[in-house]
């Protein structure tokens, strides 16, 4: 079970459900059984990986983190740490292996998202590339059916651009204290908590904007209703947060960006070319 754990199973399934509905809307509805299971494979054993590799560089700063402490690299319990390498490495091997048998440019994707998962972590940088990352599965499920940028996947990514710092600073600012006493003082914790707040504020709005926006790329009205809905969602709990700066705003507006948000808005998405 500690070993489970180190993959973070539960990012690691919302980023493999994202990267599945984008080749769902990239197929424009139903994908054969043989290609499917091998995109999520890809897309499972990598971002597995990579989550298990940025637990293991982490692992220090982790431990110094009353809410990281109890993890199982940084509390002892997998000792030593290096330990969990020959099963991260093997799981982001077999992930751009699969990769590339689905297509090279599903492989450029992967490979880019295993360096920015594992290069400067917790850094200034680290946002940015956790960006780069988390596009990699949206990107390695829409070029494994349509190996063709245009502007639909470029939304897609842009929206998930957006979402990363509404999902990171928010937990950030719920726990900023925690970062402080173990010594991190990177951007944005070099800021004023108001002046983060007010960024996410302005970032929730064009999250709403994008969503909608995709909508003319040819969804569909349950798409638009949905992703609408959901936006202001996230607009309103980065207003409350604005004018209450308080950790606990930010810890409800850091649970509302995950699954009730990123996942609802993907699955509608993935309906909606399925089904319309």
């Amino acid at each position: 079970m500690d070993y489970f754990e180190v993959l973070k199973p539960g990012a690691t399934f919302l980023l493999t459900f994202i990267g599945m509905c984008s080749a769902v809307v990239a197929a424009g509805g139903g994908i054969p059984a043989e290609r499917l299971v091998l995109i999520l494979l890809a897309i499972a054993l990598g971002s597995a990986g990579c989550n298990g590799l940025t637990n293991y560089l982490d692992r220090e700063v982790d431990a110094r983190m009353t809410r990281t402490s109890h993890r199982a690299l940084p509390s002892g319990r997998i000792s030593p740490p290096q330990k969990v390498l020959p099963m991260v490495s093997g799981l982001i091997v077999a992930g751009l292996a699969l990769a590339w048998f689905l297509h090279p440019l599903c492989f450029v994707a992967g490979a880019i998202g295993v360096v920015a998962s594992a290069v400067w972590r917790k850094t200034v940088s680290c946002t940015f590339l956790g960006i780069v990352a988390s596009c990699s599965p949206v990107l390695i499920g829409w070029l494994a059916i349509k190996p063709v940028f245009e502007l639909k996947i470029l939304l897609i990514c842009l929206l998930v651009a957006v979402w990363v710092p509404l999902h990171v600073w928010s937990v950030m600012i719920a726990n900023r204290d925690d970062y402080l006493n173990a010594g991190l003082s990177y951007f944005p914790l070099s800021w004023t908590v108001t002046n983060v707040v007010r960024t996410l504020f302005a970032l929730s709005l064009v999250l709403c904007s994008i969503s909608i926006w995709l909508y003319f790329t040819g969804l569909h009205i349950p798409y638009l209703v949905v992703s609408t809905v959901f936006g202001l969602a996230m607009v309103l709990a980065s207003g409350n947060l604005l004018f209450s700066t308080t950790g606990k705003a930010a810890w409800r507006l850091y649970k509302l960006s995950a699954y009730p948000y990123l996942g609802i808005v993907f699955l509608t998405m993935a309906l909606d070319a399925w089904l319309l």
